[in-house]
């Protein structure tokens, strides 16, 4: 089903985002960090540099924060449609007669069930006497055949 896939697919999607988050806020607290013990030991041009690599990581966070929630809402809109489908064929299969009860619909409109019809099988035990009837005529025939050439 097309539906199950795209909520695997979604849901795999919000894993991987979830890494990447996690692995920028690693990266933001790591130039946090260093930014940090560059200002204790009074190194300005560090400073500046974490300052810059911690504002592109808190902005990537940022981006990603906001893209998982569009993933989440995604997978949420999509397993809402996954549950209406089950939903409907559910009440699609409920709906529609059982084997059963199609079986006794139609013997009660005058049909019979396959295999289960005695006019069926009396038909056929005539038909079988009839074949055999007729084998045993031929093999008469060639009997009598035989018997006026000797």
């Amino acid at each position: 089903m097309d539906a199950k896939v795209a909520v695997a697919e979604i849901q795999d999607a919000i894993a991987r985002t979830g890494r990447e988050v996690e692995l920028e806020r690693q990266r933001l607290a790591d130039a946090e960090r260093r930014g940090r013990l560059a200002g204790e030991i009074q190194d300005q041009e560090t400073v500046s540099v974490a300052d810059r690599f911690a504002a592109k990581h808190r902005e990537r966070v940022g981006v990603l924060e906001r893209k998982l929630a569009a993933q989440r809402e995604e997978l949420a809109l999509a397993q809402r449609e996954l549950d209406e489908m089950r939903t409907q064929l559910k009440t699609a299969a409920a709906a529609q007669p059982s084997t059963e009860q199609t079986w006794r619909d139609l013997e009660e409109a005058g049909g019979a069930r396959e295999g289960t019809d005695l006019r069926d099988e009396l038909l056929k035990s005539d038909m079988d006497r009839a074949a055999r009837e007729a084998a045993a005529a031929r093999q008469l025939e060639e009997l009598k055949k035989k018997m006026r050439k000797d």
